[in-house]
């Protein structure tokens, strides 16, 4: 993995451009530890910071090849899970190759299948290709969103980055938000319209789409979809076929030249991955996968038992940790470095989000991180197979609204009177944009169709949120995490699977149980849906609530300008009065005020201006 930028400009002599092409590297560095590279083609600048994950020695990037008298150079993020079956196919064409990187496969396919290259890769990719001859820039992102591609375009200029704080870093991109950025940011967020980059003219390539830089036009084209088609697969079927496919893409996973892990939490969707991983490690060399779970000082003092978290982790990692014989590892996160580690997570993110669940991540990654460079994640099984309680909660489902953020009455108590006073229309104009996206069968039940929209929902949103968590706070130590639920394959049988299929025996993800019954223990596949472990400790509370009072204090800060000082107060006084939560399962009250202290960050960090 690694971070990747790439700078179109005829008018632009990129010679004299040093200090803005070293400030770009840089804030990509955390990304690409390893090494970094720079390439002037005029008009084009391509940077890459590396993180060695395949052939170490001879990966480097800019990489640049020569095919028939054609230069084509590549700046490149992720990993290929075909390479090998496109390595074999390229070189049956005619290409011999130099390395056994994936970025040269990806490279190769560009110059053999040209845009359609893309339609020929299965992983988890953003990278930008210069064409010398077309004197194109082509640049693309894999079709489920994993690895990120913000951009900024503005006339003849166009300049792409894997984060935003790379576009700030080059001037080409002001710290400026408009009214649609303050949507995002506080009706919306931590989640956050695809191909909207908050800042005013930062733009986001979506999940599934590439485009095309001439130096005067953009053509922008998405080359996957969730399309509906008739479903062919009995019960049976079904579940030997979710059984095939995620061994088959777990193993595809793990590839790599460095030391490799997996994240367990004792869930169903974890101790999948961790099971398949101990099984190939131990065919394959006879070894022992390392496993890690994370869990927050006096948790087990101050638990406490919900809907949405029946169960704690610590009872069930004990149980699958025996069972695939791993090598396990606990991290436990102390609660004043959870809380100090909520502005890391913003310069992390380049933008608010999910508060202590975006730093508790990114502390548990710079642990892993001593030892191991790329890790394992069971991420995303719930978005596509039905693991959330809002898809099995008929009242919940066809409710008009977003299911995690079913109100914006706590965000509108918090807020200023009077202020985006036209917020809720564009908040319900993303939520129809999407339901009405989601392509349907004629034949399609009124429950069939609204399945069809919650699986959009979810994908294009909630889950994108949790992908940029897992991205930017693993990344931010220089961790690979790689999700085999993520599989294109996955999520094309998943969105065309029968509801009384996929919830089979009436329970969340009941065909991923069954799929995996008798492979693991009785008790992991029983386990009722928990999420992503929180602290539940009074202390994280007391530290948020202290800190929020003194940014209110503030008569400089954006917050005192923006926010209804008595609001967050009721919020502080009466955290239990809250009924909805801000955003999902796991973002209440000291979540709500850890939100207002992220976002007071990223308006100094950036001295972002209202425009």
């Amino acid at each position: 993995m690694c971070g990747i930028s790439a700078w179109y400009d005829k008018n632009t002599d990129f010679t004299e451009k040093t200090e803005e092409i070293r400030k770009i590297s840089d804030s990509l560095r955390r990304r690409g530890p390893d090494d970094g590279g720079v390439l002037i083609k005029p008009p084009v600048c391509l940077i890459h910071r590396r993180l060695a994950v395949i052939d170490p020695e001879n990966g480097r990037q800019p990489m640049s090849r020569i095919i028939d008298n054609r230069a084509i150079h590549i700046v490149y993020n992720g990993e290929i899970y075909n390479t090998d079956e496109l390595r074999e196919e390229l070189s049956a064409r005619g290409y011999s190759f130099l390395n056994k990187s994936d970025t040269e496969v990806v490279l190769l396919s560009y110059a053999e299948w040209g845009e359609e290259c893309v339609e020929h890769l299965n992983g988890i990719f953003a990278f930008a290709v210069y064409d010398e001859e077309s004197r194109r820039l082509f640049f693309a992102r894999d079709r489920i969103g994993v690895k990120p591609l913000f951009f900024c375009h503005r006339g003849e200029s166009l300049i792409l980055c894997s984060q935003l704080g790379g576009l700030l870093a080059s001037g080409q991109l002001k710290a400026e938000i408009d009214e649609r950025g303050l949507y995002e940011l506080f009706l919306l967020g931590p989640g956050r319209t695809g191909g909207q980059g908050v800042y005013k003219d930062a733009e986001e390539l979506l999940p599934g789409e590439c485009a095309v830089f001439d130096g005067q036009r953009l053509f922008r084209r998405r080359y996957f979809r969730l399309r509906a088609e008739p479903y062919q697969l009995s019960t049976e079927q079904s579940i030997i076929k979710v059984r095939e496919l995620l061994f088959d893409a777990v193993q595809r996973q793990l590839v790599s030249d460095v030391p490799l892990c997996c994240f367990l939490s004792g869930g169903l969707d974890s101790s999948i991955i961790s099971y398949i991983a101990s099984e190939y490690k131990r065919k394959n060399s006879n070894g022992k996968i390392d496993t890690y779970s994370v869990d927050y000082r006096d948790n087990d003092k101050y638990f406490k038992k919900s809907l949405f978290q029946p169960t704690p982790d610590s009872d069930f990692i004990d149980i699958i940790s025996q069972h695939i014989d791993s090598v396990h590892h606990s991290v436990t996160i102390d609660n004043y470095d959870l809380f100090s580690a909520l502005t890391n997570a913003v310069d992390a993110r380049d933008l608010p989000g999910m508060t202590d669940v975006d730093s508790s991540l990114l502390l548990f990654c710079s642990r892993i991180k001593e030892d191991f460079t790329v890790a394992l994640s069971g991420e995303c099984a719930d978005e596509l197979f039905g693991g959330y309680p809002w898809y099995h909660n008929r009242d919940i489902l066809f409710e008009d609204n977003f299911p995690w953020s079913r109100s914006l009455d706590i965000r509108r108590s918090i807020l200023k009177k009077g202020f985006l006073p036209r917020g809720d229309e564009y908040v319900r104009e993303k939520y129809l944009e999407t339901c009405n996206s989601a392509d349907k069968l004629p034949t399609d039940s009124k429950t069939d169709i609204r399945m069809r929209e919650m699986f959009c929902l979810n994908f294009y949103w909630f889950m994108q949120t949790l992908l940029d968590r897992k991205d930017r706070m693993s990344m931010y130590s220089g961790l690979e995490v790689r999700v085999p639920f993520c599989d294109y394959r996955i999520a094309e049988l998943a969105y065309n699977m029968p509801w009384h299929i996929k919830s089979l025996g009436g329970r969340e993800k009941g065909i991923v149980r069954a799929a995996f019954k008798g492979l693991l223990p009785d008790s992991i596949i029983e386990r009722k849906k928990s999420p992503y472990p929180k602290t539940h400790s009074p202390v994280y509370f007391e530290l948020c609530a202290a800190r929020c009072r003194e940014i209110l204090r503030e008569r400089t800060s954006v917050m005192y300008e923006l926010l209804d000082v008595s609001g967050v107060e009721s919020v502080i006084e009466n955290p239990d009065m809250i009924s909805s939560p801000w955003y999902g399962q796991l973002m209440r009250a000291p979540q709500i005020l850890a939100y207002i202290i992220q976002l007071d960050h990223w308006f100094k960090l950036n001295n972002v201006k209202i425009v």
